[in-house]
């Protein structure tokens, strides 16, 4: 298997979208690993002297065009042989600060409270890789546990170019904290190659990202990229070491429930064999629903149950 290392440049990066038409940077074989590296911000979010900006960076702003609100993107990465209705296993096998800083920003008319706040306030959040955390500006030491906000594949062509900002079923801007080092993301397969892409770094974030940013910052990820033809689903899922991870996007969080607890459901008969009566109630015994994100356009909710509940045979 082969390791890859794709770099941030305005040839390898696209700004706020996703489009299906969107031709590859990287073909790659199934089973072989890529190293991304990953930007973050606009030209007005970048920090004054004395903090490391990525200067790949600058290019990007001068070259690589804004298409719509969103984030800056590194890929598409296709995998060969991927095709529509195949599922896209991403292991997430490392993640590595790029940059010692990071921005949190507050924006009147934006975020979960948005006729609250009346000021645009800009914080720039000193990073400390060496002993993993981030400085405060009230003192408060908060540890960092880095993860991509933007992860997916490209969605189907007729759906046409989508900002990246709103979540959907090729995923994108999930922002679940739940997807660090050592987490799977499973992906539906919606065009020929799969053609990942990801961006949107965070140092940390808390569950509903109620501001609309948590600790923007720029990441370098390794994924080892998977095709899975035994795999049929059109939804993405995820699991970590421990929990399998269902997930529901809706600007309705009532539907986000919904959705993610009738994966989790459908998980549960394939993990364990349960009826849809078993599993429903392990559900409301075991299963945990936390609010993904409230800010996207498309809300979320992910449901996670422990692996150790249903693999006992």
């Amino acid at each position: 298997m082969a390791h890859h290392h794709l770099k941030a440049s305005a040839e390898t990066c696209h700004w706020g979208f996703f489009d299906g038409s969107l031709p590859p940077v990287l073909t790659v074989e199934s089973g072989d690993s890529v190293t991304i590296d990953c930007l973050a911000g606009a030209p007005e979010q970048l920090p004054g002297p004395g903090f490391h900006v990525p200067p790949e960076i600058h290019e990007v702003h001068q070259r690589a065009v804004k298409q719509l609100p969103g984030h800056i993107l590194t890929g598409p990465v296709a995998v060969r042989g991927a095709k529509p209705g195949h599922v896209l296993e991403v292991r997430i096998k490392d993640i590595q600060l790029r940059q010692d800083w990071g921005y949190n920003v507050i924006r009147p008319l934006a975020g979960t409270l948005q006729d609250d706040f009346h000021e645009t306030r800009m914080l720039h959040i000193p990073l400390d890789a060496q002993r993993n955390v981030a400085t405060l500006p009230w003192g408060l030491e908060l540890k960092l546990a880095p993860f991509f906000g933007v992860m997916g594949v490209a969605p189907p062509r007729g759906w046409g170019r989508l900002t990246s900002l709103v979540p959907r079923a090729f995923a994108g801007n999930i922002d679940n904290k739940e997807l660090v080092a050592g987490a799977t993301l499973f992906l539906p397969v919606f065009v020929d190659g799969a053609n990942f892409s990801c961006g949107d770094g965070h140092g940390a974030q808390g569950d509903g990202e109620v501001n609309v940013t948590a600790i923007e910052t720029a990441l370098q990820g390794t994924f080892e990229f998977v095709l899975r033809d035994d795999l049929v689903f059109t939804y993405p899922r995820a699991e970590t070491p421990t929990h399998y991870i269902t997930m529901g996007m809706d600007p309705d969080l009532d539907q986000c429930v919904v959705r993610a607890l009738r994966d989790m459901i459908v998980l549960m008969g394939e993990k364990a064999g349960l009826s849809r009566e078993d599993a429903y109630t392990l559900c409301s015994l075991a299963a945990d629903l936390h609010v993904t994100q409230t800010v996207n356009g498309s809300k979320g909710v992910h449901c996670m149950i422990a692996k150790e509940l249903l693999d006992r045979r």
